[in-house]
């Protein structure tokens, strides 16, 4: 049997708890990033937006696809924009390894809390490298592969050694683990 391992959209609230501030500070990840004026990001597992938002306040020169799977996501995405940010974070439907968006617009690919749920890591992390502008950054972070109170179970978990390795077999360089995160690994690679 098949285990699901996909996010079930009723459990939407964890998405918004702010005790993820805590654990998944949107500013840490930004400053560890160290991003040269980007323009374009594509948030894959967006959910509602917990990265998206704070990412576009970054500058208002930004522009965000926050694409996900679920259309149950997008639509509490969609009607939970601020105002101000309506025409900079657009909610994005895509398929399980596919986002329908051109070749080589984006300074930033990151997929945050969604590698463990990856049918198919190989095809997405070629997706992530297709969209990505040459020299440009893709960011995977997701729960490290050990017991805590929180979190998917540590059976479907993806240890920062494989996030690497998907990194690397997709064709990106400089690919590098960032430990800054308590409960998560942080890894980055460039086009």
């Amino acid at each position: 049997m098949h285990e699901n391992r996909k996010f079930d959209p009723k459990s939407i609230d964890k998405l918004n708890n702010p005790e993820r501030f805590d654990r998944e500070n949107p500013d840490v990840i930004w400053k560890e990033l160290g991003l040269k004026e980007p323009r374009v990001l594509i948030d894959i597992g967006a959910g509602t937006g917990f990265f998206a938002i704070p990412f576009a306040r970054k500058s208002p020169a930004i522009m965000i696809y926050a694409c996900d799977l679920q259309q149950e996501m997008l639509d509490w995405l969609e009607a939970h924009i601020p105002e101000d940010f309506r025409n900079r974070v657009k909610p994005f439907k895509m398929e399980e390894s596919e986002v329908s968006l051109p070749d080589n617009i984006a300074d930033l690919v990151y997929m945050i809390n969604l590698h463990h749920e990856l049918e198919d890591r190989d095809a997405m992390m070629k997706e992530a490298f297709r969209l990505l502008k040459p020299g440009g950054t893709v960011m995977v972070m997701d729960w490290k592969k050990e017991d805590m109170p929180m979190g998917p179970p540590v059976t479907i978990r993806i240890t920062a050694e494989e996030i690497v390795g998907d990194i690397e077999k997709a064709g990106f360089r400089e690919v590098k683990q960032h430990p800054v995160l308590k409960f998560h690994s942080m890894v980055t690679g460039r086009k």
